[in-house]
């Protein structure tokens, strides 16, 4: 195996905390040595920051991106027997909020080539329960919102976006986030714009979405020990968005730096016999929080993960660590029998958790290191 100074980690969040640990300790203890812990102007300063840069006009900054998914169901009033549409290739929390509300996930395959929502699937779909639909802009690549948004609007469904994995992402020249009615964002150490532990927030120009969120993230209360609703507790402490405000205006050159990675990436392993690279719909702009591929074996003809868990470890064996996004897809989840999806009935989707690889990828992966990921994969499926 190869160790050492050759191994390509799968991500590495710690350079960039090195690159500007002067700006983050200063920001720190700021907010230490203010006594303001929780909320103050750090974090509406925060806020107004990010609506600025998605061109929306509220900003609800939260505890972490499942939060802000929950908290915008809540905000739109959707409860038990409503139905919103989603994907069944995402993280658990997707579909974990709309049940903790009491809706129903209804999945619609994706597009096999964005691994995204497939939007000309999503009107057959659409029942009289449907309230809404979650797009997620997954991997940082986004969803067709231009279609997703007329389809919306003809049959009166509110949008909110899944925006986690694409902070800086845009369609058609706008932001994500700020397309939909809601959009909802993370702030996990991973994620492109990433603190130093969870964070989320809510984009929306509603001003009445916004002050409902507000009231349901401070346990339904607007006035100290007068509650209006059942909330929650879900604020984003001042360390935080402190944090998160000295890296915000870094956010565009590191999505760059991604994006020339996964144009590297592009030029090189569509050329290897096995892999199919993944792809950005025009009018799209990703910002590839992560790159991920598919492999599939002829002989296998993609129908179990034994071959790409064979491809990742002949990689390890090279020093190249990789990632697995997501091995069993949500409709097929132990949870979510109940709604009786069967196996094959998303067979993207299905056949996607069998073949997916996510190579590395952060601001920080040199030219070498690319190489020597493309040289590996080249080695071992040669």
């Amino acid at each position: 195996m190869i160790q050492g100074v050759n191994s390509v980690p799968a991500f590495d969040i710690k350079q960039q905390y090195l690159a500007i640990e002067s700006k983050i300790s200063r920001a720190v203890l700021e907010v230490l040595s203010s006594g303001r812990y929780i909320g103050g102007p750090g974090v509406e300063g925060f806020e107004q920051q990010f609506a600025a840069y998605h061109g929306v006009n509220e900003c609800v900054a939260c505890n972490s991106g499942t939060d802000a998914l929950y908290l915008s169901l809540r905000a739109l009033d959707i409860g038990a027997g409503d139905e919103v549409i989603t994907t069944p290739f995402s993280f658990f929390a997707t579909t974990e909020v709309i049940s903790a509300v009491g809706a129903i996930p209804v999945f619609v395959d994706i597009d096999p080539t964005t691994f995204n929502l497939d939007v000309s699937k999503v009107s057959a779909a659409i029942t009289k329960k449907t309230k809404a639909i979650m797009p997620v802009h997954l991997f940082g690549l986004p969803v067709d919102m231009t279609a997703l948004m007329e389809i919306a609007h003809s049959h009166n469904l509110a949008v909110i976006e899944d925006c986690a994995q694409a902070t800086g992402a845009s369609w058609e020249g706008q932001k994500v986030g700020s397309i939909g009615n809601i959009g909802c964002f993370s702030f996990y150490p991973t994620k492109n714009l990433g603190g130093c532990g969870d964070g989320g927030a809510i984009t929306t120009n509603d001003r009445e979405i916004a002050d409902k969120i507000r009231l349901l993230k401070e346990h339904g209360s607007k006035t100290r020990y007068i509650h209006e609703e059942v909330g929650v507790n879900s604020r984003l402490d001042a360390l935080q968005a402190a944090i998160l405000e000295v890296k915000l205006p870094y956010l565009d050159i590191w999505n760059e730096q991604r994006q020339k990675i996964a144009a590297y990436y592009y030029q090189h392993l569509g050329q290897i016999s096995g892999i199919t690279p993944p792809q950005e719909l025009l009018g799209g702009i990703g910002v590839w929080n992560q790159y991920t591929i598919r492999v599939s074996s002829q002989e296998r003809n993609g129908a179990s993960s034994k071959y790409r868990d064979w491809v990742r470890t002949a990689l390890q064996e090279r020093g190249v660590s990789t990632m697995v996004y997501y091995p069993v897809p949500l409709h097929l989840q132990p949870v979510y029998q109940c709604l009786g999806y069967e196996c094959g009935k998303l067979p993207v989707s299905e056949a996607a958790c069998h073949q997916v690889i996510s190579l590395p990828m952060f601001p920080e992966l040199t030219q070498e290191q690319q190489d020597r990921v493309i040289y590996s994969l080249k080695d071992c499926l040669s």
